[in-house]
Formats: structure tokens, sequence, C-alpha cells
């Protein structure tokens, strides 16, 4: 058995579903992923109880950095997490590995949301409340993958942009969960590292030699603007690739649903419009348009309040004339259900009657929601 590691003190957080089991000393399983912490006394209970089991960092030379077993994004997730880590920091270090590893998490990604696409877009909006920012970039990735192919992209297209998802932000990971707890204006030494971060990852890629044409031109673009007013050359219209212009969506729509020091998370209902107004200028129409079809009004992983007053988590989008479906976690009354219930609402009793924004979210184990078995 892996041995067990102490939880180290920042690393869970209340309010935010927990992105792996915790386990006792002796390898009982506590809490199960997607176990919301509700208060302090909890928190530092897990702190002088709770274990987890960590990822071996050292692989051999030879391992090929692809897993192939039945995708399951819940129970992936941590593994996920860790093999983007490792990537990114092989990327950084110039390591042989690196293109190696960069191509296969890529296609782990392509796998997880082509077989479990619900959970997948799931994933975003279940862990969007405050990700670090190796989860952002998973969040873009995901998010690129649907909506390019939304857009009509052919699949070498998309496998590019997503290698281009996992890697455009390299020069920002050092700095970036500062950034996002701090509530304070930039500084110009910030401003700067933040400007630049495009070239900086571009160079590091190619030290390690990671030289794709179009992987490179992705991430020098996508922070350019339809209108000109984007950096770092100011370029506008078509002269901007529309794989650029995808993974700047993605990275928008997460920055819309996440918590900031400095404000609010969206809802999704108001980043709905908001995207649907960039369709007006700042993009090329069928992207935004591309997203909001992705999406639907209820993407997976939100929380609703049904019309017969039950609350529940959007688990599939619809299917010809039904759905949203819903799984119903608590019951007209407030009651806490000790199972859930599947809800089609499309049924005038299932109808959805608005959006649910709890100030912490509720305890669910999401792979048996989503019906994985593991």
């Amino acid at each position: 058995m892996t041995e067990l590691v102490r939880i180290a003190p920042g690393a869970l957080t209340i309010g935010r579903p927990l992105p792996w089991n915790v386990y006792d000393s002796d390898g009982n399983v506590l809490l199960r992923q997607g176990y919301v912490i509700q208060t302090n006394s909890q928190l530092e209970q897990l702190f002088e109880r709770g274990r987890f089991k960590p990822r071996k960092i050292e692989r051999p030379q030879e391992e090929v950095f692809e897993d192939n077993r039945e995708r399951n994004p819940f129970a992936d997730y941590p593994d996920l997490i860790h093999t983007l880590e490792a990537t990114l920091k092989a990327i950084t270090e110039a390591d042989p590995s690196a293109q190696k590893r960069l191509l296969g998490l890529a296609r782990m990604m392509e796998r997880t949301c082509t077989e479990a696409p619900e959970a997948s877009l799931a994933l975003v909006h279940l862990y969007s409340v405050g990700p670090v920012i190796h989860e952002q970039i998973l969040f873009y990735a995901i998010l690129c993958q649907f909506i390019a192919r939304q857009f009509g992209l052919e699949e070498k297209r998309i496998a590019v942009l997503t290698a281009a998802a996992l890697t455009a932000n390299l020069a920002l990971v050092p700095i970036a969960d500062k950034l996002n707890a701090s509530n304070t204006i930039l500084n110009d030494e910030q401003r700067e590292v933040i400007r630049k971060h495009p070239e900086r990852s571009i160079q590091a890629l190619r030290a390690a030699g990671v030289n794709n044409k179009l992987l490179l031109t992705i991430i020098a673009q996508h922070h350019e603007q339809a209108n000109g007013s984007g950096y770092p050359k100011g370029l506008s219209g078509t002269e901007i690739r529309p794989e650029a212009e995808i993974l700047a969506l993605a990275e928008r729509y997460v920055a819309m649903i996440t918590k900031r020091a400095y404000r609010k998370r969206m809802n999704i209902t108001d980043a709905r419009k908001l995207i649907g107004n960039l369709a007006d200028g700042n993009f090329r129409p069928a992207i935004p348009r591309a997203l909001l079809q992705v999406l639907g009004d209820y993407p997976p992983g939100i929380l609703v309040r049904l019309q017969n007053n039950e609350v529940g988590v959007v688990t599939r989008r619809p299917v010809r004339a039904r759905g949203p479906f819903v799984k119903a976690i608590f019951g007209p009354r407030g009651n806490r259900y000790s199972g859930t219930f599947e809800r089609d609402t499309s049924l005038l009793e299932f109808n959805i009657r608005a959006l649910e924004e709890p100030e912490i979210m509720p305890s669910m184990d999401f792979s048996l929601v989503w019906g994985f078995r593991s």
C-alpha cells in the first residue's frame, strides 16, 4: 500500500469539495472525494488526523506517460493534476521527457472529455470555487476540447490546441495563486510578468524541445483581441488563429465563474450573458456561440432548485427533447436524501425554478452521483 502522508495546512479549505479521499493513519477512509468541509473545527481535525495517498514523483525513464484505463474524471482528478505538475516541471527543467509527457497528458485529456463528457464539464463547475493554477489549467484544456469540437475544428488541430492550453500559462505558474489571493492593485513587476508570460512560456517550450509551430502560435496569440487591443503584437481580426481565440475564451469563462480575493464568482446566467456579448466584435461570433451551445442553460456541476422545491445537481445536458437531468440531493422541505434521485427537468413538476447558490456547497460522492463504480 502507498505510504500515507499527513495533510499540510492550506491544502484544504472550507466550502470546497475535497479533491481526493482522506484516510486515517490506519488507511481507513475518513472522508470521500467531494465532501465539503463546513467548519474550522472540522478543518483542524483533518489536519490532525487526516492522511492522503501521494503519487510517486519518480518515474522510470522508459515509462510511457499515458494512462489507458477507463476514464472516470472524478477518480482521475488528483492524478491529472499531478501529471500536469510533473509535465510543467519537466518543461521548465528542459527534461528530455517533456514533449512525451505533454503529448501523453493531452491524449489523456482528450479521452477523458470524449469518454465522459458530462463528468468532465462537471469538474470545471464543481471545483471552480477557488481553484489553484494547475486546476485552472486543466479547466482550460477541458473547455478547449468542447469548444473546438462544437466550432468544427479538425481533430489534429484540437490535439495541438489542448497541448497549448496545458502550457500557455507555464510562466505564470509560480505567481498565479498569489495574484488570485491578493486584493491589491498589481505592481509594475507583476504586470510585466503577466504581459510577457506567452513569450516566456514559448521560450521554455523551445528549450525543452517542443517546437510545434501551431502550438507556439496559439500561445503567442492567446491574449490578442479581435479589435486590436490585445498583446503582445496588437493583432486583429483574422490575423488571430481561431485556436488562440478558443483558448482565450476558455480562460475568460473560467475567470468568470472562479472566486477571487477581490471579487465574487459569477453565476452561470450572468456568465452566459457576458459570453453572448463577446460575440459582438471581441471574438469570431461562432466561438462564443460554440461555448454557449456546449454549456446549455444549465451545465453539469451546477446546483438548481426544481419546481417541486427539491435541490439537486445537474448531471447531464439535454438529450433531444428531454433534460437537463438533475440528481436531487435535498427534498422539498430541505431534508437531505440518503441517496440521490434522477429528475428529468423537461417534466413539468421537475422544471428548473432557479439557480441555487449556497454559501457552502453540499457534500457529494461525485463518482456515485455520476454513476461511476469507483
